[in-house]
Parts: C-alpha cells; sequence; structure tokens
C-alpha cells in the first residue's frame, strides 16, 4: 500500500516551514521546484553557478525573490557547500551538465560536474549534516538503447554517451552513500521534461526547447531521421511533484524511480502537436549528423509503474496541454530566453 501523502495539500503541508537547499536552483526544473517550495512556505536557499552553458537564469525566479535566498556559487566549490550544507532538511540536488553531445566534446567538464562534483556534495553532507534527506535528478539516458519497451528500472544500465556514463556514476555514488554512510537518498530518472523555464536558445537541454523558439520565430521545425522516434515527455509541473513526493517519504530512500509521460509519441506526431497547438508551423526531415546519430537511442520511453504503486504518482497534464502552457510563457517572455547573446 503507498504510503499517505500524496495529495498537493498534504505535500505542502510537510514542505511548510522545511529548510530546503537546491543545487541547480536557478535552471528549468530547480526554479520551478522553488517556487512550489516557496509558495508552500518552505525556507529555500538556491546555489547555481550560472554558467551560461547550463541553463540558470535569474528570470527564472522573477516574483519571488524575496521569498528565496539566492548563493552564486559552483557545487565544485567544497568550502562553500560544506557552509551551506550545515542545518538543511532536504537537499534536492539538480545540479549537472546535462547536454550529450558537450560531453562528447569536452568529457572531463562532464567528469568534473557530474562525478567529482557529486562526490564533494555528497561527502560535504556526511561530515556536515548526516540527517538531511537527498534527492538526486538523474535520467533516463543512463539506460541507453532501449532492450525492450516500457523501460523499467531492472533494465540494463548501458550509455550511449559520456553524460550517460557520468550520470549513472553519479547515482551509484549516491546509493553507495546510502548502504554504507547512511544518507538518506532517493534518485528519480527523469524523462525529456519540458515547460516554461527551460533552455530554448540551443538544444542542450532537449530537442524541444529549441523547436519551441523555432515555432514562434516562424522557423520549420528540424527532425533528424525519418521521425518515427517514440519518446515520452513530462511536464515540468508532474517532475516537481515527483521530487517532492520522493523527498517527503522514507519508503523512497535507496530507491530509483522512472518518470515518464501519458503516453509515448513519435517525433512526427510531437511536430504536429506543436504545430496544431501554435496555430501554425511546418517541419522539415534532414539525415541524421554523424555526431547524432553515433549517440541516438532510438525508441524510449519508461515504465513509471514503480512511483505510481509506491507513492501514488502518475503524470497529470497531457501533452496537448504541456505544450500550449509553454508556448503562451515563451509567446510572453520567450526573448529573454532565446537571445543568444544574454
Amino acid at each position: 500500500m503507498a504510503p499517505a501523502i500524496r495529495e498537493t495539500r498534504d505535500l505542502s503541508e510537510f514542505f511548510r516551514g522545511k529548510r530546503v537547499l537546491i543545487t541547480g536552483g536557478l535552471g528549468f526544473i530547480g526554479s520551478h521546484l522553488a517556487r512550489a517550495l516557496a509558495n508552500g512556505g518552505s525556507d529555500v536557499i538556491l546555489v547555481d553557478s550560472l554558467v551560461p552553458e547550463y541553463g540558470g537564469n535569474l528570470m527564472n525566479v522573477v516574483g519571488i525573490e524575496d521569498r528565496v535566498r539566492i548563493n552564486i556559487s559552483d557545487v565544485r566549490d567544497e568550502y562553500s557547500f560544506r557552509q551551506l550544507i550545515k542545518d538543511q532538511e532536504i537537499l534536492f540536488n539538480l545540479a549537472g551538465q546535462t547536454s550529450h553531445l558537450d560531453s562528447m566534446a569536452d568529457p572531463f567538464t562532464d567528469l568534473e560536474i557530474n562525478c567529482r562534483s557529486q562526490l564533494s556534495i555528497l561527502e560535504a553532507c556526511r561530515h556536515h549534516n548526516p540527517d538531511v534527506t537527498v534527492v538526486f535528478a538523474s535520467t533516463r539516458q543512463v539506460y541507453g538503447r532501449p532492450a525492450y519497451l516500457p523501460v523499467d528500472e531492472s533494465h540494463p544500465i548501458a550509455p550511449v554517451d559520456v553524460n550517460g556514463i557520468h550520470k549513472a556514476a553519479g547515482e551509484w555514488y549516491h546509493l553507495l552513500y546510502a548502504q554504507t554512510r547512511g544518507l538518506n537518498v532517493a534518485l528519480l530518472r527523469l524523462t525529456n521534461t519540458y515547460g516554461p523555464h527551460m533552455r530554448v536558445k540551443d538544444e542542450r537541454q532537449t530537442f524541444l526547447g529549441s523547436w519551441l523558439r523555432a515555432i514562434l520565430q516562424g522557423e520549420p521545425l528540424t527532425i533528424f531521421g525519418d521521425g518515427a522516434q517514440r519518446r515520452d515527455f513530462t511536464y515540468v509541473d508532474d517532475a516537481v511533484r515527483a521530487l517532492m513526493l520522493v523527498a517527503a517519504h522514507r519508503a523512497a530512500w535507496t530507491n530509483v524511480f522512472n518518470l515518464g509521460g501519458d503516453r509515448p509519441v513519435s517525433l512526427l506526431e510531437l511536430a504536429q502537436l506543436l504545430i496544431e497547438a501554435n496555430g501554425a508551423g511546418e517541419y522539415r526531415l534532414v539525415p541524421f549528423p554523424d555526431d547524432r546519430r553515433a549517440i541516438d537511442i532510438g525508441d524510449y520511453y519508461a515504465d513509471f509503474s514503480k512511483i505510481r504503486d509506491s507513492l501514488g504518482w502518475v503524470p497529470e497534464v497531457p501533452l496537448e496541454e504541456g505544450l500550449r502552457r509553454a508556448l503562451a510563457f515563451y509567446r510572453e517572455h520567450g526573448t529573454g530566453y532565446w537571445d543568444t547573446s544574454a
């Protein structure tokens, strides 16, 4: 039987007054999580390096600046993080390098951010706040090319790029510290999270971000290959709810959970849905560039029955509605997000 905390009101009560630290807090998912927590009365600290390539943006916290504390620092700064983690009750560890192509072009930076910095964070927790609850945001990329569909948490770990290897290592560091150091750790494997605040000026976070920018600027959507590849997509509000749920439940500790979407769609179907939601647009099919073909995983969609059965989580925002919300946000605020000089 799933634990009692399922509804939004119950989560709000759990987090009211809690001291929470979010790494990557000015980024896409981190800023939505910060808004939900601040609105619910949590004491929130956001840590972000604001390195231009990684998605942090002060625009993401407009309207809640007076209800959160912002610390501009790099999680690789061990001294700074030791001070920040003290007295915190919950750590949402969302900081990381997410670009698959960047990880292949510069594997050592990816190693520093997605491996060494994770060890530094865990060591700081072990020595300075061993009672903190840690929620680590991982990725479906650790699975690589699916051996079967839908992909559940028992699927082999077989990454096809450097980023996937390092994120898998980050998972194992967290699980190891849970098993041998007694830290309270839960892991989520996210898949194609989308919505307002996502990076749209390039494809460093997800191709859908660049599609949103393109369609609003009257440019065609670029689909690599034949567009038959299937994916599932998680709206950011659903991802935030999952993060809060695993933090609130002791049953989630030392567990790994997949997130997913309401249904898988082909990239061609996704393009058509986005064009329909926008009221105009077109797409073009182009051959796979060699660097992308080498790390493409083909079809992927998740089996999220574990978190559904354990914690009651299911995606609540249908893909069509999520696309409409994202388009509406970028119609109003897009310039500050797709300006490549920013």
